[in-house]
């Protein structure tokens, strides 16, 4: 039987595959229940994450989990690698939290991940969930740190920003300043140099976080820093092609006369601006772009890349994969 054949079969037959020919898998954005219209005002929308080794049943186990629980799935998008014995899904569902509370949903879903050996499993309840707590570390540059501000005012980013952290003095008449001093967000002005880089001071204000941004903050983070936070933080930096390093990187690719720029938005390891990439995006540029127009270019792309790095991780979209990469759904 042809995949295209295959794949048009009702969803018992797709859930029973287990020897998969395909690298990738998407369920259509529909119902598979039917619910009436006067019940919708009360359902909540779920998201499950789940990374385990690959075997039979698992789509159907989790797909059993919702229903048996009165809840609808309105998508799946699932990965299985080519040649690895792997298995990654995300899966979207409505569900009425009368029927089904959230402490139960945990505990379902922690019997999944038990019965299947899960590497990850989180489920997300985003009207019932707190927002993820966040801080902002920036250097000198504004464009990133007030971009994500503003996404933050509104409601684009699901999160919560409990300070900003900075190694540059922002006086108080600056807009930035008047921005999180009437939205009651701290701000922490830290003179750094390269003997004291302020890090144990940095982690005293960050504790309370889910993860950290680094919004154009021009500061290494030593490997101490991270193993002592022990959480994500996303990091953005211009991915200009080809490569330039060292002081004002947009003025030395735009001296060369390059064509494509771009910014990377990755997770940060120890290894300087190598961590797994989470997304990236490009532009391109020629010889009608003055300096002012080409840096704006590139800002423009590190604040796209960096909101949507931040959006995608809040919605569960990022899973690790292999040593140093990403499965992004």
């Amino acid at each position: 039987m042809s995949l295209r054949r295959r794949l048009s079969t009702s969803l018992p037959q797709l859930l029973g595959f287990t020897n998969r020919s395909f690298k990738s898998l998407k369920f259509p954005q529909q119902s598979l229940h039917c619910f009436n219209s006067s019940s919708e005002s009360s359902l909540a929308h779920g998201i499950h994450v789940f990374h385990c080794p690959d075997g039979v049943g698992i789509v159907a186990k989790l797909s059993d989990c919702i229903a048996s629980r009165g809840g609808n799935i309105l998508g799946a998008d699932i990965f299985v690698p080519e040649n690895k014995k792997v298995f990654y899904s995300r899966s979207e569902f409505i569900f009425d939290p009368a029927k089904w509370p959230r402490a139960q949903m945990d505990e379902d879903f922690l019997k999944l991940s038990n019965m299947f050996n899960a590497m990850k499993s989180v489920v997300r309840v985003p009207i019932l969930d707190p927002k993820y707590k966040i801080s902002v570390l920036a250097s000198k540059q504004d464009h990133c740190l007030v971009d994500l501000l503003h996404g933050w005012q509104d409601g684009r980013l699901p999160v919560d920003i409990t300070c900003v952290i900075s190694n540059h003095d922002r006086g108080p008449n600056t807009h930035v300043f008047r921005f999180l001093e009437r939205h009651g967000i701290p701000y922490h002005y830290l003179h750094t140099t390269k003997e004291n880089k302020r890090e144990g001071e940095i982690l005293d204000l960050v504790q309370d976080t889910d993860f950290l941004v680094l919004a154009r903050y021009m500061q290494i983070l030593s490997g101490n820093f991270l193993k002592s936070y022990g959480k994500d933080i996303i990091n953005i930096h211009h991915g200009l092609l080809p490569s330039f390093k060292g002081g004002n990187p947009s003025k030395q690719a735009f001296d060369a006369g390059v064509k494509l720029i771009g910014a990377t938005s990755h997770f940060v390891t120890e290894e300087l601006d190598a961590g797994p990439i989470i997304g990236q995006m490009v532009e391109r540029v020629c010889h009608r772009d003055n300096l002012k127009s080409f840096v704006q270019k590139s800002e423009n792309l590190e604040k796209q890349c960096l909101v949507k790095a931040i959006k995608s991780y809040c919605e569960l979209r990022v899973l690790p994969y292999e040593d140093n990469k990403t499965v992004v759904f």
